[in-house]
């Protein structure tokens, strides 16, 4: 059973994932008019003043905070230590450049899910890219099929890995059973689960600012301390990536492949451009200004957050150690934990377990909120089954808790790579509106316009997103 697990796995991320994504980045880069790159500065500035929302809706900041706290987990400190471990320095390049061109993929998901969210019987807006199969393609089908993959993959899957990389910490750091911390992470993840959607992005909220910084502060220090050192392992990763350093043994091909699939897989695990998922929380908010696409830029932010910041800060770390050493068997966290050891003493393995279980609980009830969203575009939500949900979900948390690393990171590949692969296809199917959608906004922008979203400006727009939200009463 493993070894066919492990051969699916290959399949999608050895022949199809990797180019899908490359090519909807690169796709959306051209097409957008690289609006990654051109528009930075209008990022930063819509998130400053993303905080406003209204009465029944949550804003776009507590919408990328909830974005951003699934984002930023297990993937920047294990994943990016088992892309290291697997596949080199030169990993991290693939990290980046995934990142970077996924933040068009990233605008696009997210201004769709915009346009086409609804409003549920509580007043809260629900939306991503099962709505937007459904109502933008009229092909429910394909939501169901890409909700079906996100509950497994983000309601149970990847709340495993998550608890897993805790426990695993707390084992390093404080020699704490498994079990333990997973009784603890049932009964807090229990309490917010339960509080419903606006308890968790109030949560992701308070969190998030606040563990990323601090998490940045010691990477920051750790490179100052080793400054020396930084320009040889920026070549380090260079000379990887494109398989200079494997040249004399003959293996370059092999070499870059492999930093390419683990960087790209590990990088897609942390950031989730084209995945899907976020465009989950970017359905959420009452955007500022009034328009789907500034949820777009919000949202392009997280992911350079995410990969070109947190990630880096945690490649940085392992790097500038002397921890990275082949078939050692000490990876994800535990390779994270040594290296920060090495550079600031024994509390560098206490703080790495303080931070994980931050970066990962927060993951685990942000991705719960997507899975509660699909699960209601299922029409599931009927108070008895919602309950039995939860309790799986929780259940799941639990099983990650005391499971084995391997086989959790390879079905979590697997779940991811369906998803990405449905999302993406839609993606390209609705790529006329995307531009549409950001042409509008720029147009309003540069003729000083507060942009404001007309959706009769736009036939096939008018026609398909559901009645009630845009649409001028």
């Amino acid at each position: 059973m493993i070894d066919i697990i492990n051969s699916i796995s290959g399949l999608l991320w050895g022949h199809i994932l990797v180019y899908l994504l490359i090519a909807a980045g690169l796709f959306f880069t051209i097409k957008l008019k690289f609006i990654q790159f051109v528009q930075f500065p209008h990022m930063i500035k819509v998130m400053f003043n993303s905080r406003q929302c209204d009465k029944n809706g949550i804003s776009s900041f507590q919408a990328f905070c909830t974005s951003l706290a699934a984002r930023v987990g297990t993937g920047n400190m294990a994943g990016v230590a088992v892309a290291l471990y697997l596949g080199g320095a030169g990993a991290i390049f693939w990290m980046w450049l995934i990142a970077l061109i996924g933040m068009a993929t990233s605008f696009a998901e997210s201004t769709l899910a915009q346009a086409y969210k609804i409003r549920d019987e509580h007043g809260n807006f629900r939306g991503g890219p099962a709505y937007y199969m459904e109502y933008g393609l009229g092909k429910r089908w394909m939501g169901v099929v890409f909700s079906l993959c996100l509950i497994l993959a983000f309601g149970l899957v990847f709340n495993a890995v998550q608890s897993n990389s805790i426990a695993a910490a707390f084992k390093v750091a404080f020699d704490i059973p498994n079990y333990v911390v997973g009784l603890v992470l049932v009964v807090g993840s229990g309490i917010i689960i339960f509080g419903g959607l606006k308890t968790i992005s109030r949560f992701a909220e308070l969190v998030v600012p606040f563990m990323a910084l601090a998490y940045l502060l010691v990477a920051l220090y750790v490179c100052a301390i080793n400054a020396e050192q930084l320009p040889t392992v920026f070549m380090r990763i260079i000379n990887s990536a494109f398989g200079i350093e494997q040249a004399g043994a003959g293996a370059i091909g092999y070499g870059v492949m492999q930093a390419m699939i683990q960087g790209i897989k590990r990088g897609l695990f942390s950031n989730e451009a084209g995945m899907g998922s976020a465009a989950n929380a970017a359905a959420t908010a009452t955007p500022n200004p009034p328009h789907p696409a500034s949820q777009g830029y919000v949202q392009m932010l997280g992911v350079f957050i995410d990969t070109v910041v947190i990630c880096s800060a945690t490649a940085a770390l392992i790097l500038l150690s002397d921890q990275l050493v082949a078939d050692s068997g000490v990876t994800g966290i535990a390779l994270t934990q040594a290296a920060l050891e090495e550079h600031v003493g024994s509390w560098g393995t206490i703080f790495v377990a303080i931070a994980i279980l931050f970066f990962a609980f927060t993951s685990i009830v942000a991705n719960y909120s997507y899975a509660e969203t699909n699960l209601l575009f299922l029409e599931h939500n009927h108070e008895h089954g919602m309950l039995i949900f939860r309790l799986i979900v929780l259940g799941m948390v639990m099983f990650g808790s005391v499971s084995e690393l391997g086989l959790i990171w390879t079905l979590a590949d697997i779940s991811m790579g369906l998803m990405a692969i449905v999302n993406v296809i839609a993606l390209f199917m609705l790529s006329g509106v995307v531009i549409w959608l950001a042409s509008d906004y720029t147009t309003q922008r540069k003729a000083g316009k507060l942009p404001t979203f007309d959706p009769t400006k736009n036939t096939q727009l008018d026609q398909t997103i559901p009645k009630g939200i845009w649409h001028k009463k």
